[in-house]
């Protein structure tokens, strides 16, 4: 079709879909409203788009209707402010999907108890765009997975529409990079990285996010950009493992590995300090690396290192049940029958996630040691371990109480010196009590 403007069918889809971009007319729209996806649609209403949000479960459509915010990286004004303005609005109706220009898949991806990724969210979110998708749509997936999942798990479904990617419509990978907590780095200034089925394709998603984004970095392909979420994720998890088995061979030496980390970290060139924990958690770092193995292992590559990483990881928990352990029977106590309280059980500090969170594990090996076990953490309310629920409990009445207290995620609201007044004994995985001297603190 030729027009007066001399551009054929696939060229006129392209500056149409370009202009609408550009002149903030395009209609937006943001599949899976969690930790990710709330940011960013709230980043598109920031920047002057009509944002729909599209997720299953009727209690966040409920709560972003009412202008509640459940995400704690989201200013509960802002959000607020655009559900007022009619400009940012939510639904479970995958049928508004005909409406959009420009949707971005934010929903979970989780391995399955044999450790392969399921992909379940996903293919499900392309089916339904399978089914409204028209000419002229831009397809972003932002959920973290392992490279060739756009070609060969996305694509598929949604060319059964009869368009072509490439002409009719766009479709690109870009990794989402959110770090809960982080008050420095956000949705909006954290660099975005993004990739296309064809150049075509990574032009359109670049000119997109770089309408509210403060640095768009494009890649070759899809598959390059979702190496880049996995390279990154990986690289934390392998030095987390190192400085994990650098805190196991210490406590073999009796060296205080925190004291060798700060010093090797004057080292103005070649190291970058990596710090030792109770064990990996959240949804990214125990997890990411896993999709490349697997993936490595299709391929015929065994992916050892990252195997070996995972292994060290996966035990610190338990050496964290031996270290309170051992400090309960230099006091003449078992841990059989003694009160053992838990002060944070998110996975990292000032977080309120608890998914892959070590101190679960930690609760549940302790208990079947016979530790009689509690928690206190400001940001998560209950926890529920093997079908038992525990409610937290306020610290200043536990420490004192408790036979020890073991500091897992250690929260910026919590009264650490009171803590320590407080309590009898102090187990700190996180080094919350860096050069303070006393018989009642035992480290990691």
């Amino acid at each position: 079709m030729q027009t007066a403007t001399g551009m054929v069918g696939p060229d006129m889809i392209a500056a149409e879909l370009s202009e609408k971009i550009r002149a903030r007319t395009a209609r937006t729209c943001v599949v899976g409203l969690g930790y990710v996806g709330l940011p960013l649609a709230v980043e598109l209403g920031q920047a002057g788009y009509q944002v729909t949000g599209i997720d299953r479960d009727p209690e966040k459509v409920r709560a972003i209707g009412g202008g509640e915010c459940y995400i704690a990286d989201v200013e509960p004004g802002r959000l607020a402010g655009l559900v007022g303005s009619g400009t940012l609005r939510a639904t479970t109706d995958p049928a508004v999907l005909e409406a959009m220009d420009a949707v971005s898949i934010s929903v979970p991806t989780p391995l399955r108890k044999t450790r392969d990724p399921d992909l379940s969210y996903v293919v499900a979110a392309a089916e339904d765009l399978a089914a409204h998708i028209h000419p002229g749509m831009l397809v972003i997936l932002e959920s973290t997975t392992y490279p060739g999942t756009t070609e060969e798990a996305i694509l598929p479904v949604i060319e059964r529409s009869g368009l072509k990617v490439g002409r009719d419509f766009f479709l690109c990978f870009s990794p989402e990079r959110v770090d809960p907590g982080n008050k420095d780095f956000h949705t909006r200034n954290i660099p975005k990285v993004i990739g296309g089925m064809t150049p075509a394709c990574t032009e359109m998603g670049a000119l997109f996010y770089s309408q509210f984004m403060d640095q768009v970095v494009p890649v070759s392909s899809t598959r390059v950009a979702e190496m880049v979420k996995l390279m990154e994720n990986t690289f934390r998890m392998i030095n987390i493992a190192l400085a994990n088995e650098m805190a196991l061979m210490c406590d073999h030496m009796n060296i205080d590995v925190w004291e060798v980390i700060e010093a090797a970290a004057t080292k103005p060139f070649g190291f970058m300090p990596f710090y030792p924990g109770p064990g990996l958690g959240g949804h990214c770092i125990p997890v990411d690396p896993l999709y490349l193995s697997w993936k490595s292992k299709q391929t015929g590559h065994e992916a050892r290192l990252i195997d070996l990483a995972a292994q060290i990881n996966v035990q610190m928990p338990r050496f964290v049940v031996d270290k309170v352990q051992a400090a309960l029977n230099d006091r003449s106590k078992p841990v059989k029958g003694s009160s053992i309280h838990i002060v944070g059980v998110a996975y990292k500090r000032d977080v309120s996630d608890v998914r892959e969170s070590p101190a679960l594990d930690i609760i549940k090996l302790l208990g079947e040691r016979g530790g009689v076990m509690s928690y206190t953490d400001p940001l998560v309310p209950r926890i529920e371990i093997e079908s038992r629920v525990l409610e937290s409990q306020a610290l200043d009445v536990m420490a004192k109480a408790a036979d020890c207290v073991l500091v897992v995620a250690d929260h910026s609201s919590i009264d650490y010196d009171r803590l320590l007044a407080d309590a009898d004994l102090v187990v700190d995985t996180r080094n919350r009590y860096q050069g303070v001297v006393s018989e009642k603190i035992v480290r990691l």
